[in-house]
Formats: C-alpha cells, sequence, structure tokens
C-alpha cells in the first residue's frame, strides 16, 4: 500500500503541478502550488473569473477561452485526486467552478468554526433594539426548562404571547417547546391556540407541525389535526425545499409519523399533475424504507414511479441502491433462510390497511382507519402467533413483509415503463440504473425488468456492455446464471464484445471488485474463485473467442495472467503460511505419538516385553494404542500434504482444484490427529489413575478437549468453506426449473 501510495505521489510530482493530491491537511500548499502553475501558464485569469466567457458569437475569442478553461480543468483534475476527480468529471463545468468549491470552499470550511443550529440558538441577553423579544424570555427560559407551571403563569399574565414571536427567528412558544422536546408543554399550548394560530410559520417557514413531524411527536400532531385540518397542506416555504409535513417525517425517518400524515393527507395534494409533492415524497420514502406507504402512493398513482423529483432521481434508480429490500440482497444464515422459506403470510389489498413493512422491527401492528376517522390497533393477520414474538423469527417475518411491498411496487413501476419514449428512458439514465442493480446483486429487479422487456438481455449500454457482462465484471453471479434459462441461445448472447472488443472471456479475466474480493476468506480462495468464474464463462463462449485478441492486443488469458499477478503471489504466501504454522503442530503430535507408543503405562514385562496391562486392562489398553496410532497416522498423512503444498510450482491453474485438494486434507488429518491424540491422552490419565484417583481422571478428559474446540473455532469454518467452495455445487445457480424467458422465444426468432 505504501509503494502504491508512493508511486502515485510520484507521478503527480511528474506532472510539474503539485507534490500530492489534495488532501485535508494539505489545502493551502495544494493551493498554493496549482495557482503558481495556472498563473505560470496564463490560466489563472480564466480560472479567478477575471476573464468571463465571451459570446459565442465572436467564435475565435470563445473558441481562445474555451481552450484556456479546458487547459485549467485539466490541471484541476489532475491534482484533485481520484476522489474529487468524479465530481468535475462533466466535462460542461468550467474551471473557474471547480477551484472554488476545491480551493475557496475548501479553505473557508477549515477557517469556520462549527456552525449552531439556528433553532436553538437562545435569545441574546443584551437589548440592542431586541426588546420585544426580551419580554418573552422568562417564557423561552421556562418552556427550554420544561416547567408547565410558569409557562401556563406567564401565558396568564399575558395571554397574546401565545401567538407572539418569542425567538429573532420568529418562533412562537409552541415551536420552542416542540424543539426542545417538551411535548406535554406543546400540547398544553396547541390547546390554548385557535385554528389560525397553528398556521404561523418562524422564519424558516416552518409551521409547528412541521416540527412536530421532524420530532416524531405523533400524538401532538394529532391534537394539531383536529383543530386545523389544513395544517397538513401547508409546505415549509424554506425548509427542506418546501416540502409539505409528511414528506419532512420522511425525510428525517419517522416512520410512524409518516404513516399517520399520509393517511390524513389530501391524496390530490400529491397528485403527479399537482407538482413535485408526488415524486418527492416517494422518493423520500423508499430512501427511508417506508416501503408500504410507498406501495401505496405508487398503487394510487403509478405514473410517480417514472417521474423525477426535483433534483432529477428516480424511483427506480434509488431503489436500485437498496439491496436490503430484496431477498437476494439480505444476508440469512442457514437457519434463518429455513425460517424465511416456511413463513407465508396472505396479501392484504384494503387501502386503508397500514402494514409496517419497514426495516424497523419495534412492534407488529397495523393501523386501520375507521368510519369516523380514529385510529385502531389490531394485530397482523388477525393475531400474531407466538413464533413472530421472538425477536429472531420476528425479523424474518419483518423482512419477508418488506420484500413482498418491494415486489409489488417494482411490478406497478415497471407496468407504466411501455408508456415512455427512448427520450424519456434516457432521461432516466435506465442504463445507470440497471447498472446499479446488478451491482447490487437485485436479482428480482433485473428479473422484473426482462419481463418488461425481454430485449433488454441483447441491448448494450454506451459502452457496449450487456447485463451479462456487468453482471461477469462484477461478479454478480445470481444474475449471471440467469444466462443458463436461455438453453443453447446463450452462446449467442455469449458472443458479444464491448467497444475494446473484450468478449465475455476478457470480462471474466478482469479481477473482480474488491467488495466481491472481500465476501471469500483468503487469498487462495479467492484466487480459486476467479477461477471458477473463468471456466465456467469459457464454458459458455465460442472456442475461437478463447484466443480471440481485444483492443489492447491480449487474449483472455493473457488478460487474467496480467490482472491476478499480485492476487496469485498473496496467495501463494497464504497457502505457504497456513501450511508451515500447520506443518509445526503436525510435526510436534507426530513426535509426540511416536514416542508415546514405545513408553506405554504400566511399562513393559520383563521376560516377553508385553505391554503389561494388555492382560489386566486390555479393552481400555487397545483403546489407548489405537487412537495412538490413528494420531500418528493422520498426522505423517498431514505432513506430506503440506509438504506438497510448499514444493508445488503455484501455477493459476493450481489454485483450482489441486491446491485447495491438498489443504483441505492436510487440515482433516491434522484435526483427526488432534481429536485421536487427546483421546489417547484421556485413556493413558484413566488407566494410571484409574485405582487410586479415578475421580480425578473426568475433569482432565473434560480439558482436554479445549485444544479441539479451539482448532474447530479457528480452523473449521476455512475448512467447510474451502470444502464447499471445492467439491459443492458451485456459485452458479444452472438448474432452473422454469425459465423466466419461456414467454418470450418470439424475441429470438429472426
Amino acid at each position: 500500500m505504501t509503494k502504491l501510495k508512493s508511486n502515485k505521489k510520484h507521478n503527480l510530482a511528474g506532472l510539474g503541478i503539485v507534490p500530492e493530491e489534495l488532501t485535508e491537511d494539505n489545502i493551502e500548499s495544494w493551493k498554493n502550488c496549482l495557482k503558481n502553475y495556472l498563473v505560470g501558464n496564463g490560466l489563472w485569469s480564466v480560472v479567478s473569473g477575471q476573464e468571463i466567457e465571451p459570446d459565442k458569437t465572436n467564435k475565435q475569442v470563445h473558441e481562445e477561452w474555451k481552450k484556456k478553461n479546458s487547459l485549467a480543468l485539466h490541471a484541476i483534475q489532475l491534482s484533485c485526486g481520484l476522489a474529487l476527480f468524479s465530481k468535475f468529471k462533466d466535462p460542461h463545468i468550467s474551471a473557474q467552478y471547480a477551484w472554488t468549491h476545491l480551493a475557496e470552499r475548501a479553505s473557508g470550511k477549515a477557517q469556520q468554526p462549527v456552525p449552531v443550529l439556528d433553532y436553538v440558538k437562545e435569545i441574546p441577553i443584551e437589548d440592542n433594539g431586541l426588546g420585544e423579544y426580551l419580554d418573552y424570555k422568562s417564557l423561552y427560559k421556562a418552556i427550554e426548562e420544561g416547567n408547565l407551571n410558569h409557562t401556563e403563569v406567564f401565558l396568564q399574565q399575558k395571554p397574546d404571547a401565545i401567538r407572539a414571536r418569542v425567538t429573532l427567528h420568529d418562533d412562537t412558544a409552541l415551536h420552542i417547546a416542540i424543539l426542545f422536546g417538551k411535548i406535554a408543554i406543546a400540547e398544553k399550548l396547541v390547546d390554548l391556540m385557535n385554528a389560525d394560530d397553528l398556521q404561523m410559520i418562524n422564519d424558516h417557514g416552518a409551521t409547528a407541525l412541521s416540527l412536530a413531524a421532524i420530532c416524531g411527536a405523533k400524538k401532538l400532531a394529532k391534537t394539531m389535526m383536529i383543530k386545523n385540518k389544513n395544517l397538513v397542506r401547508i409546505a415549509s416555504v424554506d425548509h427542506e425545499d418546501g416540502q409539505l409535513p409528511v414528506i419532512v417525517a420522511a425525510l428525517y425517518g419517522q416512520k410512524d409519523m409518516v404513516r399517520y400524515l399520509y393517511r390524513v393527507t389530501p391524496k390530490h395534494e400529491l397528485s403527479p399533475e399537482k407538482g413535485d409533492n408526488g415524486a418527492t415524497l416517494l422518493n423520500c420514502l423508499i430512501t427511508a424504507e417506508i416501503y408500504d406507504v410507498a406501495s401505496k402512493l405508487l398503487k394510487r398513482y403509478p405514473k410517480l414511479g417514472v417521474t423525477p423529483d426535483p433534483s432529477g432521481y428516480f424511483a427506480l434508480g434509488i431503489l436500485a441502491h437498496k439491496p436490503s429490500a430484496f431477498y437476494s440482497g439480505t444476508k440469512l444464515k442457514f437457519w434463518e433462510r429455513c425460517i424465511y422459506s416456511c413463513n407465508h403470510h396472505g396479501s392484504h389489498d384494503n387501502e386503508h390497511v397500514e402494514m409496517q413493512t419497514s426495516s424497523s422491527i419495534d412492534d407488529h401492528n397495523i393501523e386501520i382507519e375507521s368510519s369516523d376517522g380514529d385510529t385502531m390497533e389490531r394485530k397482523a393477520h388477525g393475531g400474531l402467533t407466538i413464533t413472530t414474538r421472538v425477536p429472531e423469527i420476528n425479523y424474518i417475518y419483518q423482512r419477508k413483509l418488506v420484500h413482498v411491498e418491494v415486489a409489488k411496487f417494482l411490478s406497478v413501476v415497471f407496468e407504466e415503463m411501455p408508456q415512455l419514449s427512448k427520450s424519456d428512458l434516457e432521461k432516466m439514465h435506465i442504463d445507470q440504473i440497471v447498472y446499479d442493480a446488478i451491482k447490487h446483486g437485485i436479482l428480482e429487479f433485473i428479473k422484473e425488468m426482462i419481463k418488461w422487456n425481454p430485449e433488454i438481455i441483447r441491448k448494450k449500454d454506451k459502452n457496449g456492455k450487456t447485463i451479462f457482462s456487468h453482471a461477469i465484471v462484477l461478479r454478480q453471479e445470481k444474475i449471471y446464471s440467469l444466462i443458463f434459462d436461455l438453453g443453447t441461445k446463450k452462446s449467442i448472447i455469449a458472443k458479444k464484445h464491448d467497444i475494446l472488443k473484450n468478449n465475455f472471456l476478457h470480462l471474466a479475466a478482469k479481477l473482480s471488485p474488491p467488495s466481491q474480493l472481500e465476501r471469500v476468506s483468503g487469498e487462495a480462495l479467492q484466487m480459486q474463485r476467479e477461477l471458477q468464474w473463468f471456466k465456467e464463462v469459457e464454458n459458455i463462449v465460442q472456442p475461437k473467442l478463447k484466443e480471440e485478441k481485444n483492443e489492447f492486443n491480449k487474449t483472455p488469458e493473457m488478460v487474467f495472467r496480467d490482472e491476478h499477478k499480485k492476487l496469485a503471489k498473496e496467495a501463494e504466501n497464504w497457502m505457504k503460511n497456513t501450511a508451515t504454522s500447520s506443518m509445526i503442530v503436525g510435526t510436534l503430535i507426530a513426535a509426540v505419538m511416536f514416542t508415546t507408543a514405545f513408553t506405554v503405562p504400566g511399562g513393559n514385562k520383563n521376560d516377553t516385553g508385553l505391554p503389561t496391562m494388555l492382560e489386566t486392562q486390555r479393552t481400555r489398553f487397545l483403546i489407548f494404542m489405537i487412537s495412538n496410532a490413528l494420531s500418528m497416522f493422520s498426522s505423517s498423512t498431514s505432513l506430506l500434504m503440506f509438504l506438497g503444498i510448499l514444493t508445488a510450482r503455484y501455477a493459476e491453474e493450481e489454485f483450482l482444484k489441486s491446491l485447495p485438494l491438498k489443504l483441505i486434507i492436510g487440515l482433516t488429518c491434522l484435526f483427526f490427529s488432534i481429536v485421536t491424540m487427546m483421546a489417547s491422552f484421556g485413556s493413558a490419565l484413566y488407566l494410571i489413575l484409574q485405582e487410586k484417583l479415578s475421580w480425578f481422571t473426568i475433569p482432565i478428559i473434560v480439558l482436554s478437549t479445549i485444544p479441539i474446540v479451539i482448532f474447530s473455532i479457528l480452523q473449521f469454518p476455512l475448512l467447510i468453506e474451502m470444502t464447499i467452495q471445492t467439491f459443492g455445487a458451485g456459485i452458479f445457480d444452472k438448474p432452473k426449473k422454469k425459465s423466466c424467458f419461456a414467454k418470450f422465444g418470439a424475441c429470438w426468432q429472426g
């Protein structure tokens, strides 16, 4: 890592711009070096804004400015490092914009103190023309301290204070009470206020209901709504870009509050024809993982699924970054998967049913709105079973509810997709959405997309890659396994190339993303997984593609060797280190067992040389000798296996079967030798102490199991993982009972 870092610094220094890329610690020196470079090359006038962009009608002058801007922007991009470069790779941004955000803003941020929340700033005591606010200082203090009695006394003396602006930010007493979390005082204030008072906003444009939405004060919100039902339609003018209270609650992840406010908000306010509120709320609900409300909103207005919010984000794009919302992206243990598959629940289509399908598992009630507007608490599915009260089982239950709800959500969105034109899909960035879904391994997302448009499996993006190309590069075996549903047609798909003339095998030869490599323990198993991918893709491509060269004049095998050179070396070291450390243990066991075989407990007879206990304690003595011999033989076998690992050639192909097999046999034999050694030790103790201290042998034998337990904890998971990966069914889901492509065979004709 140090070497790579030094190389990066050296490369930047070689450019003659800055000695190292921009970090939090070198802002000033970086800025000075880069400014000197820009000044020396006559580019500073463009960056500083002294030379603004000329009118395009003067073509020669504009081209000269454009050239300077591009050179300056290129210098900034090279100097800021890869992490920041991605923020300024848009060719349409100016060098002045990049400099302002990197240099001036960064420098200013380092000098400014941490800002205090405007909402909770105390009123200044000095009277600098602020007398009207100081009149309410005691009221402010009483609310801040949660003193209800003092608050009531003040309001009795000054009744008009209930609607007065008591802070510099035009907060009323109710605003202050909610911000300080004094709900009891807030409820009392609501009782004293009339409907119009509740509509008062502070200088941030926030009503008291908006603040209650932030705090999640559901009971208080209900009290306010009883007095003024119009509050849910009042958007915060400045706060959170002018959002309705239900949107504010979703932004802050207040799930119970969201469910309540959604129910009481007039639905026409969320219509796509009315404005951006619907799309904004939908995206906020997905971000906050409140999928039950999101599904209900989308069911009412399906068009929202393909409508961008004011920031240009689409619901599908956000959902593509939520793998936990799908079964394929949820990591479950074996027993959890069993419970998941056994857990069945019916569907509820009632418009008023508010199933808590969010990731929260605090409770499992659903809310049903009665005809008089009250909320009744009912148990999901007519009463929870006793098993769902177990936290672990309830978690799985909640996750499955989420998955079911999101599946319905996806289905509704993709039903709207056929109505979109090609330009609409481009504005939606559908290729990026597909890529993100593949990157996060969301199998259900891709399947649903294929149902919407079967031709998408052959469609290429701007880089010439198909969904299977991305699945190979990103090492998403579940999505890649869809290719096996195509039968013989998979060979047609597998011959496609990207813009760099890489075929599928070239892509499989590339190194896995770090996030995928880290899923596998040990560099040797990582190398094995890489070879499994390469061999699997090799089986479906045409023979001529195996030797085909890409744009860089490299065959797939050459690409694999170059990409995995470092990993192969690390895998070799990992194998050797594991074999060496295990070999030491095996050698000790073999030496001890060999010695023990000739120094048996009880000694030998002088006349025959046979063990004395062979006649007196025959059965127990045979147990001792057999376990001793088994330990000796198994440890010797493990030594031979580890020796074979140390003397191997370490070619790439050996990591596929040969080396893992040797390590599996070696570790298995070593574990068996430890078990039999402890059995031999325990039986020897029993033979020696049975007559005088037989009670003492039991705790000793129990303690002798500790090495076995420790070895099992440390090495068994690795041994099991290696065995499954080497001899298991494989990482690819080849057998498919029902193909999701079956109904689309017509797409392949012609």
